[in-house]
């Protein structure tokens, strides 16, 4: 039995579909979104939840000609569906397959490469004032959770928008979630509205009613001045017209009907509109709706069900003790308390534990100001986010030379998420940042080491953590304050040094076990701190080997290589070779991370064969061997 999406090769299919083909329609996506995402992994209980208000964006708005921006992007998927890339949508989030994100190489119907939150209208602004400056005649349309109006660079942007005037549609697609639940002031004053849904009905027939009296229109226009006065105190509305927006909503995000007649109404205005529509994360699909955090992000199949904890559950971990054990300790996240494995914690500590929202450069300003007062605030953040507060950590933390901790989630090659998120610079603009130290965990103790000594290092600390899990060493139960600065030495070797830094420590040791099959005794070093580096053991060592090879998930360019070849130069030594592995000047795109690290030699055998091309060596009898073992 065909489908109808299975007929759906472009928007201009959406327009043509009837009342009970669009409910049919809306069904199909569901099934295709679950049975999908439930294999490749991504971003689920948000596509379930913004099906609807889809399909009707693109009966309303004719894409690509109109502008429809998705922020966050990770809700795009439905669009993608319905825009030419159903028979691609099997490859989601896979190397060479179609972003989890919308991505302006992809398609021309993504009009906006995106995948940070709070973007959207900031865009699109500037996309309307293109038009108007150039006598263009499209609509342009902002599609924006509510989660992302707990970020700054929203209301900068719609401050400026309502001051312009410029005509400019915003979705505000509320549905009380980010990734968990939205916090804030305004979070609570839209709640008033979700749990208020008949405010408009009633609004209707009191209007109706009243229409039939004598004198009815005099008690329209006094009831009209009462209503606004309540409508303020109740309503978030206000709000929007302060800022010069015109304001319709509440809007039953899952009525077809409805959504379209509001949609066509902000089409047909020539000023700033907000659209506020109401919808339920994971719509249609019971365990999405019951727990929608645990389905905002799903791992492909065949993934989570191993038994060592991962990075973001041993430090979460780690810093429950902390917590327990100094008072002057509290923990900030950026709307990442479920990311950080941080959520068991809350209820410990409600008050010692805050979650901004998304909110970065408020985050690390609000921990400059504890630490002033005497407490050890740590920031929890993922590495791709934490970029979005570089002037806040340099000016108000760095500055100052303030004790502020900063946990690193997800920083090098994270994977599918692709090339909004993976955290491979990190090392380049903190280590650049005076009074900063920067250090990265080779396993989960050296993680629970480095979060204890960051307790006591009286500068602002950055470490860095991989997303996954690492090597799965038993966990000790006695910490360790690490001298800052310092490496280690974890195999010792003539031939050449391989300096190697978090995630990249134990590929380097395996490529080292490699190159001994092969007749090359290779060093292998903990770098174990980016910045201050270990000076007196790397020019130790390399002036005795002569050869020496950094290996780092991080761009090259300000990276700890970097970082070494400028050692070598302040010390003048000149008879040093130095090969540096990393990530070139570019962008990573998503695939699996084991296949990423391949693809950039990162891996063990990558490493080796680096290793073996650098010193021009390889023995005749393993060369086919060697060249057999690498992958293709």
């Amino acid at each position: 039995m065909s489908k109808i999406l299975d007929t759906i090769n472009g928007p201009s299919d959406v327009k043509r579909l009837s009342q009970s083909e669009l409910a049919e329609l809306c069904s199909e996506l569901r099934e295709l979104l679950v049975s999908t995402v439930s294999q490749s992994g991504g971003h689920l209980a948000s596509n379930l939840g913004v099906v609807e208000l889809t399909v009707v964006l693109h009966r309303v708005f004719d894409s690509p000609k109109d502008k429809i921006i998705w922020d966050v992007g990770h809700q795009s998927y439905v669009h993608k569906l319905l825009t030419g890339r159903r028979e691609q949508f099997p490859s989601l989030r896979q190397y060479q397959g179609l972003s989890g994100f919308p991505d302006r190489d992809e398609s021309p119907h993504d009009a906006f490469t995106t995948g940070h939150g709070g973007t959207s209208i900031s865009a699109a602004l500037g996309m309307a004032l293109t038009r108007d400056l150039s006598h263009g005649d499209y609509h342009v349309v902002a599609v924006i959770g509510d989660g992302c109006l707990t970020c700054g660079m929203t209301y900068e942007a719609l401050n400026h928008a309502g001051h312009l005037g410029t005509r400019l549609i915003v979705v505000l697609n509320d549905n009380g979630m980010s990734i968990s639940p939205t916090v804030g002031a305004l979070a609570r004053r839209l709640n008033v509205v979700r749990t208020s849904r008949g405010y408009t009905q009633a609004k209707k027939q009191t209007n109706q009613f009243l229409a039939r009296l004598p004198g009815g229109q005099r008690l329209q226009w006094a009831v009209r001045r009462l209503k606004e006065g309540i409508k303020a105190v109740i309503m978030p509305t206000m709000m929007w017209e302060h800022l010069g927006f015109t304001y319709l909503g509440p809007i039953d995000g899952h009525n077809i009907a409805e959504l379209e007649t509001a949609l066509t109404q902000a089409r047909n205005y020539y000023k700033p509109v907000i659209v506020h529509v109401l919808t339920t994360k994971g719509k249609g699909y019971k365990p999405a709706e019951d727990n929608p955090t645990h389905f905002h992000g799903l791992p492909p199949r065949g993934e989570g069900l191993n038994t060592i904890p991962t990075y973001s559950q041993i430090f979460a971990g780690m810093i429950g003790k902390l917590l327990r054990d100094n008072p002057r300790l509290v923990v900030i996240s950026a709307a990442m308390v479920e990311g950080n494995s941080l959520s068991p914690l809350v209820k410990e500590f409600p008050r010692r534990i805050y979650d901004v929202g998304i909110s970065e450069e408020h985050a690390v300003t609000l921990a400059a100001g504890l630490a002033t007062q005497g407490f050890l605030p740590v920031v929890a953040i993922y590495s791709t986010f934490l970029q979005r507060a570089f002037d806040q950590i340099l000016h108000d933390v760095c500055l100052p030379d303030l004790p502020v901790i900063f946990a690193l989630d997800r920083s090098g090659i994270v994977g599918e998420d692709g090339k909004t998120h993976q955290g491979i610079f990190d090392l380049s603009y903190l280590g650049l940042m005076p009074n900063m130290i920067v250090c990265a965990p080779k396993d989960e103790n050296e993680l629970q080491d480095l979060l204890y000594t960051a307790l006591h290092a009286e500068h602002p600390i950055a470490i860095r953590y991989p997303r996954g899990r690492g090597p799965g060493v038993p966990l000790a139960s006695e910490l360790h304050q690490l001298p800052i600065g310092k490496a280690e030495i974890i195999k010792q070797g003539e031939d050449v040094v391989i300096i190697g830094i978090g995630s990249t420590v134990q590929p380097s040791l395996e490529a080292a076990e490699h190159l001994a099959l092969w007749g090359i005794d290779a060093m292998v070093i903990n770098a174990r701190f980016a910045k201050p580096l270990d000076t007196d053991l790397i020019l130790d060592v390399a002036n005795r080997a002569k050869k020496v090879v950094t290996v780092e998930e991080n761009v090259l360019s300000g990276g700890l290589g970097a970082a070494v070849l400028g050692l070598l130069e302040e010390a003048e030594v000149s008879d040093v070779k130095v090969k540096r592995l990393g990530i070139p000047d570019e962008f990573v795109t998503h695939g699996k991370q084991d296949l990423l690290r391949s693809l950039y030699h990162l891996d063990a055998l990558g490493i080796a064969k680096e290793c073996v091309d650098f010193l021009a060596h390889i023995p005749a009898k393993v060369e086919g061997e060697f060249h057999t073992a690498m992958p293709q």
